[in-house]
């Protein structure tokens, strides 16, 4: 009986030209398919300007202010833009008439680009009351075309009651 060797090694040799080549493929590839993607949304901040050039004239239209008061239970109880109140269940859609009258959109779409709404809501209004305010505000659809009326509203941080 014959026994075989054990201690007979075969030396296994690698190629790794064709390793790299394929790492360097997927690098190109990768490399090559890489898009840069912008930020989403329409951001409409104001910068402070440069120290040494001339201040801008101040805005001439003064700021629209919207109250909106709740109950405890965050109904909405009163509705004001400046010191007009929108009363009855419709009071969104004539809040919606009064600014239409204000921008003066008759002859066709009409934006207040300068103009500024800053809704002070009350810290129990529900977000429903919020929304259909900005709604109102903001423009409407017609003939399924949307027609915008105030681009610039925000908000004040709501404080809550002790």
């Amino acid at each position: 009986m014959k026994i075989r060797h054990s201690d007979h090694r075969d030396t296994i040799d690698l190629d790794m030209t064709s390793m790299i080549d394929i790492v360097f493929q997927l690098l190109v590839f990768f490399i090559m398919t890489f898009k840069i993607v912008l930020p989403e949304g329409d951001f409409n901040i104001r910068m402070p300007l440069p120290a040494n050039e001339a201040p801008a004239a101040p805005s001439e239209l003064p700021t629209w202010n919207l109250r909106m008061t709740s109950n405890e239970e965050g109904v909405l109880t009163k509705l004001q833009l400046d010191s007009r109140v929108f009363e009855g269940d419709d009071r969104f859609a004539t809040l919606h008439s009064h600014v239409r009258g204000m921008i003066d959109d008759s002859g066709g779409p009409g934006t207040a680009s300068e103009q500024e709404v800053e809704i002070n809501a009350d810290f129990d209004l529900k977000y429903d009351y919020v929304m259909r305010a900005i709604t109102a505000l903001s423009g409407y659809l017609d003939n399924g075309q949307r027609h915008a009326l105030i681009e610039k509203i925000r908000l004040t941080p709501p404080k809550e009651e002790p």
